[in-house]
């Protein structure tokens, strides 16, 4: 037996060990024995606790009580691991070592979508213009509330199961969230569309315009954390088109919807640009389950290049030298005239980059990307390969500043310095393997050119002593004179010992 009494086994047990005792022995804390009958815990009482004060603790009780104290918590764990479903998901949250340095690129600022930041006091100024969008869209179909309530009651589960880790609201806040935040993307997709002012809004409508805040709530939409399903947009689409639905149609509104965001510089004005956008992002994702960041990945990369889980380091490699380095070599680069971001071509000494165009949003969107590629098992790793590409070839503010004088980057930034530090900061803290690459063989050949002395050495003569139009004019008159000189003493030297009969 152990016995605690006032002044005289104090020595004998710390603190701590006592209050795990009471802890453990607390009966409020253990519901096994609050289901005792009144006799039990009466009886369990006297046989624990004495009239004069002492508390006598029996070690079996102890061991009892803590080995259903582990059970339970077994148990729970089991529930959580079993009750979600692993091949729907495609919503998550952002892994801690990504947001660690940039909180504010993985966060929304002006409106939730989704259970991860619903009800933040900092969105709630959004809630009331969702709910004008779903007054707008009954007013429009003539259906009552219960009908997409309803409808959303049936995809609740399935729609649980896209999220990352338990969601803690009732089945009623959640199926009532599905449809408001649905309701608003859908009027924000028709809007810039068709047109706000054709579909009932004012011109000056502070939400529902092409100005305003549009720019703002298009770059909240592209996060990981604030993603509806798509199955989600489709059934209430359905619900609002009836039979001039078609299978696609909200991954056709979402691309362009989210052309300003494109960091290709390109707008989709020729139908051919458009068609090749939409074929990439038209048909299903690998797991049936997507999203509108989902969406706008694949838009970005047409041919998708799933990857394969490995084991990878997170230890930073490096594909390519910097642009510098490689211009000493005598690598020259060319901006290349075409609207695919991934599309980088490698070929006698050129190196062929696609435009990229970065402004405000584009850290937090390629931040987003790639944390998406980070958790989606299904997804592949191009924006990834690319970022690091990019960050490889950029260690300085002259590197961007060549590339800007090339018109491979055009930015809307303070300084060159501020997007080289944007780079340098995107793939800090990444999972990646270089091997997986889709840009590995490029970097490969690119790296064996730089590894060519005799290319360092044109390179060299190129930049020192012919870096402009009249050191080749001195050279070649100097060659010249050489020449001359050389013949001169020649047939000197040929009349000295072969004088003329």
């Amino acid at each position: 037996m152990v016995l605690f009494s006032d002044g005289q086994s104090v020595s004998t047990i710390n603190r701590s060990s006592r209050r795990f005792v009471h802890r453990v022995i607390n009966i409020h804390r253990f519901p096994e024995i609050t289901r005792r009958d009144k006799g039990q815990n009466s009886q369990y009482h006297e046989e624990t606790c004495s009239v004069s004060g002492k508390i006598e603790v029996n070690p079996r009780e102890i061991r009892e009580q803590w080995v259903i104290l582990i059970k339970d918590k077994m148990e729970k764990a089991l529930k959580d691991v079993t009750t979600s479903s692993w091949d729907k998901l495609c919503i998550y949250r952002v892994p801690h070592y990504l947001q660690e340095n940039d909180k504010k690129s993985y966060f929304p600022q002006t409106v939730s979508l989704g259970p991860y930041h619903h009800g933040n006091k900092h969105l709630l100024p959004m809630e009331c213009h969702k709910w004008r969008a779903v007054n707008m869209v009954l007013k429009r179909t003539e259906l009552g509330i219960e009908i997409y309530m309803d409808a959303m009651k049936e995809l609740e589960e399935m729609a649980r199961a896209c999220y990352q880790g338990p969601i803690e609201m009732s089945n009623y806040e959640f199926t009532e969230m599905l449809v408001l935040d649905g309701c608003f993307v859908l009027e924000l997709f028709k809007g810039t569309i068709d047109g706000f002012q054709e579909i009932g809004y004012a011109p000056n409508d502070p939400v529902f315009a092409t100005r305003g805040l549009m720019h703002s709530i298009q770059r909240d939409m592209v996060m990981l954390e604030n993603q509806l399903p798509l199955f989600v947009l489709d059934r209430l689409l359905e619900l609002q088109l009836g039979t001039q639905y078609q299978i696609g149609l909200v991954a056709q509104l979402a691309v362009q919807f989210f052309d300003p965001l494109m960091p290709t510089g390109e707008e989709l004005t020729k139908k051919n640009k458009l068609k090749s956008k939409l074929k990439s992002v038209c048909s299903p994702s690998d797991n049936g389950e997507s999203h509108c960041l989902d969406v706008f990945h694949r838009s970005l990369f047409s041919t998708p290049n799933p990857k394969s889980p490995t084991y990878i380091s997170s230890r930073k490699q490096q594909l390519i030298h910097c642009v510098t380095e490689l211009r000493e070599a005598g690598i020259k680069f060319r901006r290349k005239e075409t609207d695919q971001l991934w599309d980088i071509e490698f070929k006698k000494g050129y190196l062929k980059i696609p435009k990229l165009l970065i402004h405000d949003g584009t850290k937090s969107l390629f931040s987003n990307l790639i944390a998406f590629e980070q958790c989606h098992i299904h997804s592949s790793n191009n924006i990834t390969s690319y970022i690091l590409f990019m960050d490889n070839l950029i260690n300085s503010a002259e590197d961007v500043s060549y590339l800007h004088h090339c018109g491979i980057i055009e930015h809307w930034l303070g300084s060159d310095s501020e997007v080289a530090d944007l780079f340098n900061r995107l793939c800090k803290e990444v999972i990646f393997d270089p091997k997986d690459s889709y840009l590995s063989q490029l970097s490969g050949e690119v790296n064996r050119y730089y590894s060519r002395k005799w290319n360092s050495l044109k390179a060299t003569l190129r930049h020192k002593y012919f870096n402009n139009p009249w050191a080749y004019f001195s050279f070649s008159a100097a060659v010249i004179l050489l020449f001359l000189t050389f013949s001169q003493s020649f047939y000197a030297v040929y009349a000295y010992y072969r004088p003329s009969s």
